[in-house]
C-alpha cells in the first residue's frame, strides 16, 4: 500500500503472473479483482490492516471467495475514481506483480495545492524548523559595484525539488541499511523550508512522501507549475565501496561525458522499472519531453545552475570529480526547465552513508544547494514566471533583477 495526495497504489505481488480479471462497480465506487487459484487464507492475512485512515482514496480492502476455485478482493474507494490496473514482469527483488493505481476523477493540480500552502498559516515542513532567510556572501567578501544598491526583486521563483526514488523503489541501499529513498526525502524537505523562507522563492516537492512517482510525472509537475528550475537529489551506490564524494549532473544530447555517468543514468532511468509504470497510459508531457530537439539554451542554463551547486557542495563535502557532468537522465528532460540531478554522497560507501544519515549533515548539504541556486540566480535573473501577491504594479521592472537580498 502506497498512499499519496496524487494517488494510492496497492501492489499484489505473486509467485506466478496471476490469472485474474479487473472491474469497476460504481455506487458506491469499489474496484473488483478476481483471482484464479490464490489462497483466500493467504490473500486475506496480506491484506488486513493495510489501509490508513487517512489514505486520500481507499476506504478499506476486503477479502473473500467469490465461487469455487476465485478469491475476490474488493478495494472500496471513497469518491469517484479513475483506477488503472496493470502487470509488471519480475525485476530485481520483486515477482510478479499485479499494481492497482487508483487516480482521483479530477487530478490534483499542482498550481492549486500551492496557493492552498501560501495561504495556510506559515510554519516549516513536517519534521523541519522554518529557516529564516540568510543573505548571499561572495566567496572572496567582496561585491560588485553596484550590487549593495539593487532592489529586492518582487518575481517569486518556483524551484521544484525532485526526492529521487520512492514507494517500491528504494534506491540504492548502504551496507547498514539505510534506503536512498529516505535520505533523498530528509533532504528535499529541509532544502524546501531553506528556499520557501527566502523572500522571493518558493519550493515545490514532486513527493513529500514514501510513494513512487514515474519520471515523467517529476517533469510534468514541474512544467505544471511553471517552475524556474528542477533540482533532483539522489545518493546513489557504486560497485567499488570505496567510491566517495558529490556530483551535479545535467543533461547531454550527445551521450554521457564518462562511463560512470552512462552507468548511473541508466540506474537512475530503470527507476520507472522497479517502481511500475504503466506503460499502456501514452503521457503527452513525456512525449514532449522526450521528443523535443531545442533543449540546447536550457541545457546551457542547466550547467550554469550545476557549476554553481557543484562548487557550494564542495564546502561541505569531497568532490567525486571537480567538473560537472552529462549524462542521458530522463527526469531531467524537460525542454524549457533548467534542471540539475545532485548525487550527494556515495550511499555505498559507509562513511558516507553514516553522513547521510546525519540531521546535521543533511542540512548542510541542502544549504549548500540553495546557496548555488541564489548564485545562479544573482547572475542569471529569472524572466518569466508568477509575480509575488503583494508586487505592486509600479515595481515591475524589478522582475529582472537578481533574487538576492542585499545587505
Amino acid at each position: 500500500m502506497w498512499p499519496s495526495a496524487d494517488y494510492s497504489r496497492v501492489t499484489v505481488e505473486l509467485e506466478a503472473e496471476p490469472q485474474h480479471t479487473v472491474h469497476l462497480v460504481r455506487n458506491p465506487d469499489r474496484l473488483v479483482v478476481d483471482f484464479e487459484g490464490l489462497d483466500l487464507d493467504s490473500l486475506a492475512g496480506e491484506v488486513a490492516n493495510k489501509v490508513r485512515p487517512d489514505d486520500p482514496y481507499i476506504a478499506q480492502i476486503r477479502v473473500g471467495r467469490f465461487k469455487p476455485g476465485v478469491v475476490r478482493l474488493v478495494i472500496d474507494l471513497k469518491s469517484e475514481s479513475k483506477p488503472q490496473a496493470f502487470l509488471l514482469k519480475p525485476i530485481g527483488e520483486y515477482g510478479h506483480r499485479l499494481v492497482l493505481d487508483v487516480y482521483p476523477a479530477v487530478p490534483v493540480d499542482p498550481l492549486l495545492a500551492l496557493l492552498g500552502e501560501r495561504e495556510s498559516k506559515p510554519g516549516g515542513t513536517e519534521g523541519v524548523p522554518r529557516i529564516e532567510p540568510w543573505p548571499l556572501e561572495p566567496k572572496n567578501g567582496r561585491r560588485r559595484a553596484g550590487e549593495r544598491d539593487k532592489p529586492v526583486a518582487h518575481r517569486l521563483v518556483t524551484v521544484v525539488v525532485d526526492a529521487g526514488h520512492g514507494g517500491e523503489d528504494p534506491g540504492a541501499v548502504g551496507r547498514r541499511g539505510t534506503h536512498e529513498k529516505q535520505v533523498t526525502l530528509s533532504i528535499a524537505r529541509r532544502l524546501k523550508a531553506l528556499i520557501d523562507a527566502e523572500p522571493n522563492m518558493r519550493a515545490v516537492l514532486t513527493r513529500d512522501g514514501d510513494h513512487f512517482v514515474p519520471l515523467h510525472a517529476r517533469v510534468e509537475k514541474a512544467r505544471r507549475v511553471r517552475a524556474d528550475l528542477f533540482v533532483s537529489i539522489h545518493a546513489d551506490a557504486f560497485m567499488l565501496p570505496h567510491a566517495r564524494g558529490a556530483s551535479v549532473f545535467a543533461l547531454s544530447e550527445r551521450g554521457a561525458t564518462s562511463a560512470a555517468a552512462r552507468w548511473l543514468a541508466k540506474r537512475e532511468n530503470d527507476a520507472d522499472l522497479i517502481g511500475g509504470v504503466n506503460l499502456d497510459v501514452k503521457d503527452r508531457y513525456l512525449a514532449e519531453t522526450l521528443l523535443d530537439l531545442s533543449q540546447t539554451a536550457t541545457i546551457s542554463d542547466s550547467l550554469k545552475l550545476a557549476r554553481a551547486v557543484l562548487d557550494e557542495l564542495g564546502e561541505v563535502n569531497t568532490l567525486h570529480k571537480p567538473h560537472v557532468e552529462q549524462a542521458g537522465f530522463a527526469v531531467l528532460k524537460a525542454p524549457d526547465i533548467p534542471s540539475i540531478l545532485v548525487e550527494t554522497a556515495f550511499i555505498s560507501n559507509p562513511e558516507e552513508e553514516k553522513k547521510l544519515k546525519s540531521a546535521a549533515h543533511q542540512d548542510k548539504v541542502a544549504r549548500a544547494i540553495l546557496a548555488g541556486v541564489k548564485r545562479y540566480f544573482a547572475e542569471n535573473p529569472p524572466s518569466r514566471g508568477t509575480i509575488a501577491a503583494d508586487a505592486p504594479e509600479e515595481r515591475t521592472p524589478a522582475l529582472l533583477e537578481p533574487v538576492v537580498r542585499r545587505n
